[in-house]
């Protein structure tokens, strides 16, 4: 196989080409602070550094491997081959699942288990360089897809947690959903799949070749179109008069462990989003958070969110769910004036940045599409 990959030059060419791809997006990711595709999103600065860290190892694992091109020993192929591997497991595997698991910005999650799912493939690198032997490659590569497996259960149910913070804490969705990393990770597990176990010929190293543009398009855009969505220290906001003290900042306990609203506060709450939130119009604003919301009303983000849970809804639904009336309230009075009107231009007007972003809110909270929608309101 290496042989007709030497004597191959359009693979030296895409090869090339991918190594300077994933050099100058490292570099990139590290130099610009401001992003390019997207001028008006901040990214997580975090993930940024991550994510060039992994496009530095993705074009180191590409320098490291370049030596077999001008080899013809089987020796030195095979000490090149298995120390690419080992290299490999220590750097672009590890950095790629911290990228991805840093696209979750509900709570910073450690990384000494990825130092510890990661060790026993470098103990198995190191043993198979010393001895220049492929005998554990195959062992290997089956502890790597049951990892790989492990880590789609995990993205899955984590991704799940963090659709759960969003709606509690954001009222806009858009650039804050991640549900495509676990998309990514599938797919990243079923190519090791088919190099490991299915294909060792040119093909699957023009494959690997293709994947890593893939895979750096997909870090590139995801990085970009993800807003930051870290919480200031000093977004917080006096609370009101109670005999108990609660953390304002602690987002992290789960609806069943926080504690009850106390007496007479749900009634308190109602009565000032009626008059601060409902009556000023507020729920207009763009991206308006839980904190911003609670600041605005005189209480605390903890609070807030204890209030809506009492009501059996979240944040997003209770700020949607004020758009969409103020929708039908413009739609009713456009019909009765006759006023000329498109529903994309009062979808606007009712605090959605995009008529994508309103379709997603109504088929989500309908399971219809808005023409579908607006038929049942009574569209001429």
């Amino acid at each position: 196989m290496y042989d007709q990959i030497r004597e191959d030059t359009l693979f030296i060419i895409l090869y090339s080409m991918v190594t300077a791809m994933a050099l100058m997006s490292s570099c990139y990711m590290l130099l610009r602070r401001a992003n390019a595709f997207a001028p008006d999103i901040t990214s997580p600065v975090r993930l940024r550094r991550w994510t060039a860290v992994f496009f530095a190892s993705a074009a180191l694992s590409h320098f490291w491997y370049m030596p077999i091109f001008f080899h013809t020993s089987m020796e030195d192929i095979m000490m090149t081959d298995l120390t690419g591997g080992l290299l490999d497991s220590m750097t672009i595997f590890p950095s790629a699942i911290i990228v991805m698991l840093n696209m979750l910005q509900d709570r910073r999650r450690p990384l000494w288990p990825i130092a510890l799912m990661i060790a026993p493939f470098v103990a198995g690198g190191v043993f198979s360089v010393a001895t220049l032997s492929y005998a554990l490659i195959p062992m290997l590569y089956v502890y790597m897809l049951l990892l790989g497996v492990c880590l789609v259960i995990y993205m899955v149910r984590a991704t799940k947690q963090y659709g759960h913070w969003l709606r509690n804490n954001y009222a806009d969705l858009e650039h804050k959903d991640v549900w495509q990393s676990f998309v990514v990770l599938a797919f990243i597990l079923l190519l090791f799949v088919f190099y490991a176990f299915i294909s060792q010929g040119p093909l699957s190293q023009y494959a690997l070749q293709v994947f890593d543009i893939v895979l750096i398009g997909y870090f590139l855009w995801r990085v970009e179109t993800l807003s930051d969505l870290s919480i200031p220290v000093n977004d917080t906001a006096e609370e009101m008069p109670t005999t108990e003290k609660v953390e304002d900042n602690d987002l992290s306990l789960s609806t069943c462990n926080r504690p009850a609203l106390p007496p007479g506060m749900s009634k308190n709450i109602g009565l000032l989003l009626q008059q601060r939130c409902i009556d000023t119009q507020l729920y207009l604003q763009h991206d308006m958070t839980l904190a911003q919301l609670a600041k605005s009303i005189g209480t605390n983000r903890l609070y807030l969110s204890q209030y809506f849970s009492s009501q059996d809804m979240n944040y997003n639904t209770y700020i949607n769910d004020l758009r969409i009336n103020h929708f039908v309230g413009l739609y009713r009075e456009a019909l009765d004036t006759q006023r000329s009107f498109t529903i994309q231009q009062l979808a606007l007007e009712s605090g959605y940045r995009s008529y994508s972003t309103f379709s997603d809110v109504i088929r989500r909270k309908t399971g219809k599409s808005v023409r579908a929608w607006m038929k049942e309101l009574g569209e001429p």
